[in-house]
């Protein structure tokens, strides 16, 4: 037995939870959001500021690379430009156009006069000196019979190459040089990279195409080739003039292989071309350069210092200027002030928190003096209300009890006390288990799980043996109803369960007394109908076995497989009006006898009406005679027509069938089901005439009832 109703909330709320003050919250919230707000606006400011401060760093540095590389363009325009004055001078470019015209005649010099030699040869020494393609002077005394190693200077060459004149200590012909001389030949103007020379000094050299006297071809005759030095008048050039940064340094880098070199002197006293990198080295401002040259960006230096970087190339050069700044000197006032900035907002941030935090704290200071007058007034209410619930619980003869999730007891009557052997006070705390026993807690204490889970109410019985039970023989059966009822809990008290278990075995048992009396006494009343009609014998016992079967079968539940038993039963009552002759009849009833013979059910109605049955069994005996079309005496069709009364009704034409009359024999069972299918929803109901055929085909129906065919016994013969 279990009857359900809906909790009155939801799932949810059978978790206690603490009042929200939903004004308080919203101020909570919007101050909050206003602080977070605040944060997020001054952290965006700071970054602005930031970025700012690095867009005026990268303007500032621009314009010193700017500078800085013009002034390199400057210098080696002017380079060029001294060489161009010995590529275009008429005495040189004769000279070398009749070496080249002597050459052509198949002579390998150029008759020249002492004259003319010694004056190439002090034009390109007046040149060099004056224009700083000289070595440096000697320092120290040098042997007479050693001849110093060439490190610069300035020289002719002809058209293939081959060295014609040049001033003191002009280096001889490398490699690079020669490469140099044959772009210069093909008429265009070539630089030297930068290089060591023999003095381990760096140097730089330039070649300029000399064309001959109105020669109007692309191509040199010859080449003019100048190497330098490379010293403060280049480097001197890389500083820029009132300058202000203490790590603000500018600087030449070039790509060596895999590596980063630098060519200039740095500032940390590493001369040109002694510091080489790899291009690999993290977040190397050089590599990063020589990748992307005119940029900026926020690199580490060649002494790993972070800084702010820009670059520029140097053009017809494989140099890339850059100019740098430590970004601890470029962004320190800015951090200064930033920083300013923030811990002030901070600390008034702070300062605004701590105040509010106080507000609060003391208003619910306030609240909770008053929340804990009420919490007294609650509490002396709660107790009188308890002591008066105790006071009305204690009156009932049932026990009411209440535990939580853990089958703790909160709460106890007076019976329950009694029951347990238990002061209500020892019953506080303890579980189920220890009070009523574990076999009764355990049953009890599934159902509390389940009514906790759903928070719905929820009604058993359960059949417990008594305590009391002897020890031999049949035991007792105590029957108790139990009643569960969920209880919501609060920041105090956590959910729990209020049950009311009543005794009904007092009650049962004597229910089940009746039953039996009611049962003897029905058969009592089949026995004489029976008596009455000997083909009719053990009628209605057979239709109550066949209807039980059809109910199984369609899924009815116990009430109306009581329901239909009694009906089928007791539906043969009304044959105690009719004349023996007419139930014994051996020939064709007349329409007057058939009348009264199918309507001895509706007189078995009527003789019950006021005898009280579990289930509506008069009603089911009443409307058995309804057919599923709506034409039986009182007009029900369809599903208006009780199912016991339609199972009853294909029971009854099932046995009434297959046993054997005063008029006719037995049928056998292929008819009666041929019959039963072909009346179906017009006489009988579809269901019931498949449940009533799938048991007698599929569960053994057939031989079960095959002794229905057969005569009684004192008809036999």
């Amino acid at each position: 037995m279990s009857e359900t109703e809906p909790a009155p909330t939801a799932k949810e709320e059978a978790k206690p939870k603490r009042p929200i003050n939903k004004a308080v919250a919203g101020a909570i919230g919007a101050i909050l959001l206003l602080i977070v707000g605040a944060v997020v606006f001054t952290f965006k400011f700071v970054g602005d500021e930031r970025e700012r401060a690095l867009q005026e760093w990268q303007v500032r540095l621009a314009i010193v690379a700017d500078s800085r590389v013009a002034a390199i363009n400057e210098w080696m325009e002017q380079n060029f430009a001294y060489l161009r004055e010995v590529s275009e001078n008429a005495s040189v470019q004769l000279y070398v156009t009749e070496l080249v015209q002597a050459q052509e005649r198949g002579g390998s010099a150029v008759a020249e006069t002492a004259a003319q030699a010694q004056y190439l040869r002090n034009f390109l020494i007046a040149t060099a000196e004056r224009t700083g393609f000289r070595p440096p002077p000697a320092v120290g005394e040098v042997a007479a019979n050693i001849e110093r190693a060439g490190v610069a200077g300035v020289g002719l060459v002809d058209g293939n190459g081959a060295p014609v004149a040049s001033s003191p200590g002009m280096p001889p012909m490398s490699p690079a040089m020669r490469i140099a001389l044959a772009k210069a030949l093909e008429g265009q103007p070539a630089l030297i990279d930068v290089f060591l020379g023999a003095s381990a000094q760096p140097a730089v050299g330039f070649a300029l195409p000399i064309f001959g006297i109105q020669d109007t071809g692309s191509k040199g005759i010859g080449a003019v080739i100048g190497v330098r030095l490379l010293g403060s008048d280049l480097f001197d050039r890389l500083k820029q003039p009132g300058a202000t940064e203490k790590t603000g340094e500018t600087y030449l880098v070039r790509k060596e292989g895999q590596t980063v070199q630098y060519l200039s002197p740095l500032a940390d006293g590493s001369p040109p071309l002694k510091k080489a990198l790899t291009l690999d080295t993290p977040s190397l401002e050089g590599a990063w350069a020589l990748d992307k040259p005119g940029g900026f960006a926020l690199k580490r230096d060649y002494a790993g210092a972070e800084s702010l970087v820009v670059s520029r190339a140097v053009a017809n050069t494989p140099w890339v200027l850059i100019r740098k700044v430590s970004r601890e000197e470029a962004l320190a006032a800015t951090d200064t002030r930033l920083t300013t900035i923030l811990t002030v907002f901070l600390l008034f941030l702070g300062v605004v928190s701590a105040t509010i935090f106080g507000v609060w704290r003391h208003g619910s200071s306030i609240r909770a003096l008053e929340a804990a007058d009420n919490f007294r007034i609650s509490s002396e209410r709660f107790e009188n209300m308890s002591k008066f619930m105790r006071l009305v619980t204690n009156s009932q003869p049932t026990v009411i009890v209440a535990v939580d999730g853990e089958t703790k007891y909160t709460f106890a009557n007076e019976p329950a006390a009694r029951e347990s052997g238990i002061q209500i006070a020892d019953m506080m705390g303890k579980t189920m288990a220890q009070v009523i026993g574990p076999i009764k807690a355990q049953a009890l204490a599934e159902i509390n799980k389940a009514v906790l889970r759903d928070f719905e109410r929820q009604e058993h019985l359960h059949y417990f043996e008594a305590d009391d039970s002897p020890e031999e023989g049949e035991p007792e059966i105590q029957v108790v109803k139990s009643v569960h009822i969920p209880l919501r809990g609060d920041r105090d008290y956590p959910p729990g369960i209020l049950m009311i278990l009543d005794d009904i075995s007092e009650l049962t048992r004597e229910r089940r007394k009746n039953e039996k009396m009611l049962r003897s006494l029905i058969d009592t009343l089949v026995s004489v109908v029976d008596r009455r009609d000997p083909f009719s014998a053990n009628h209605s016992t057979r239709v109550s076995e066949v209807v039980k079967c059809i109910a199984k079968e369609m899924g009815a539940d116990d009430l109306e497989m009581k329901t239909a038993d009694t009906a089928g039963s007791l539906m043969n009552l009304g044959k105690i009006f009719i004349p023996p002759d007419v139930l014994t009849k051996t020939v064709n009833l007349s329409a007057e006898e058939k009348k009264l013979l199918f309507s001895s059910h509706l007189i078995a109605a009527d003789l019950l009406e006021g005898v009280i049955f579990e289930g509506p069994v008069v009603e089911t005996i009443r409307q058995m005679g309804e057919t599923w079309d709506g034409k039986g005496p009182l007009g029900l069709k369809g599903e208006e027509i009780l199912r016991t009364a339609r199972m009853l009704a294909v029971a009854n034409a099932f046995v009434g069938m297959v046993s054997p009359r005063a008029y006719r024999d037995a049928m056998t069972f292929e008819k009666c089901c041929s019959i039963l299918l072909g009346q179906m929803e017009t006489r009988y109901d579809r269901k019931s005439v498949t449940a009533l055929i799938n048991f007698l085909e599929n569960r053994g129906g057939m031989e079960r009832w095959a002794h229905f065919r057969e005569k009684p016994d004192e008809l036999a013969a």
